[in-house]
């Protein structure tokens, strides 16, 4: 049965159940009980990381609102990473961040209308992508259709309103999630051995984004996100790997280090974010045992900041092409 809107409880949980099925069926990947108690132990005393930069708020709320939006529905791609063009010293998506964030610098937010408007040369020319090969051609065709998405689904649901969403959230993270999951680039939910494994992903980082922009005030008000799930990308489980928490079966290892492209919704690909969301949730038990009052929000925060750490980069990631992550 699907879950009503707006209950914490239900959305989020619907996550945790979904990955903790998946952890007791996994045959690909596993977790080491041993190196998550020692994880677990050195998170429970990690600082928090410095914000990301990219979400520094601009001069007024109107803008930096319709920024994170905006963002957040082109913030995926991480299969394409490999084959786009990054600015230099920048990863893959400080790349397309700073992109965005200097075209709303230069001409301000781009209205619903102009969304729905967007072509992928539009894009090219955003984030610097013009002639940049076949694949960044790809991904710029998906960010066109995210944008023409968001700008619909802004223009039907509320009235080309940035605002609107997250006024008709009311506080709640979860009912902001369950509206933007309306959006099919942002339903993130596979299938695994018959049942439906939500992760929602990009849904749960907006509301995450639009706390850390607005200092969890206004229109970063939310009074559920102790419940939010990390945010089951590529990076967070790779950490995890490195961290020895995350064990692959062989064949999976050597198909990930030799960058093998994982097909969306594959077991391996599924059982990947899964275990890292139940790792995750596993920590945060260990954390409060420890007496550190942690989430999952902030582990993620604190694990993503590590996959930033040279040593991390050097090691190759699972690499799937999604608009989930």
């Amino acid at each position: 049965m699907r879950a009503a809107a707006g209950n914490a409880e239900d959305v989020f949980e619907r996550v945790r159940r979904g990955c903790a099925r998946v952890a007791e069926c996994a045959r690909w990947v596993r977790i080491d009980d041993d190196a998550l108690v020692k994880l677990a132990a050195d998170l429970a005393s990690a600082d928090e990381p410095f914000p990301d930069p990219v979400h520094r708020p601009f001069g007024d709320e109107a803008t930096t609102l319709a920024f994170v939006l905006t963002l957040d529905a082109v913030n995926f791609g991480s299969g394409w990473f490999p084959e786009l063009r990054k600015r230099p010293g920048r990863s893959g998506y400080f790349s397309i961040a700073t992109g965005l964030r200097e075209r709303f610098e230069a001409a301000g937010p781009l209205p619903a209308a102009a969304l729905v408007d967007t072509n992928s040369e539009d894009c090219a020319e955003m984030f610097g992508q013009r002639g940049a090969g076949e694949g960044a051609a790809e991904l710029m065709e998906l960010f066109a259709r995210a944008l023409r998405e968001l700008g619909a689904w802004l223009l039907a649901r509320y009235a080309g309103r940035f605002e609107g969403p997250v006024e008709a959230a009311g506080g709640s993270a979860a009912r902001l999630v369950e509206a933007l999951a309306e959006m099919p680039l942002y339903r993130d939910v596979s299938r695994y051995q018959g049942f439906e494994v939500p992760f929602f992903k990009r849904a749960q980082i907006t509301a995450s984004d639009l706390a850390t922009a607005f200092g969890a005030r206004g229109y970063g008000r939310f009074d559920d996100l102790r419940h939010l799930t990390i945010f089951a990308d590529n990076l967070v489980p790779h950490v995890l790997r490195c961290e020895g928490v995350l064990v692959y079966a062989t064949e999976l290892a050597e198909r990930v280090d030799a960058g093998e492209l994982l097909p969306h919704g594959s077991p391996e690909e599924v059982e990947i974010r899964g275990l890292a969301v139940h790792a995750v949730e596993r920590c945060v038990e260990q954390c409060w045992r420890l007496g550190a009052e942690a989430t999952a929000r902030h582990l993620d925060s604190v694990l993503w900041s590590r996959g930033q750490r040279p040593e991390m980069k050097a090691r190759p990631r699972h690499r799937t092409r999604s608009s989930f992550y």
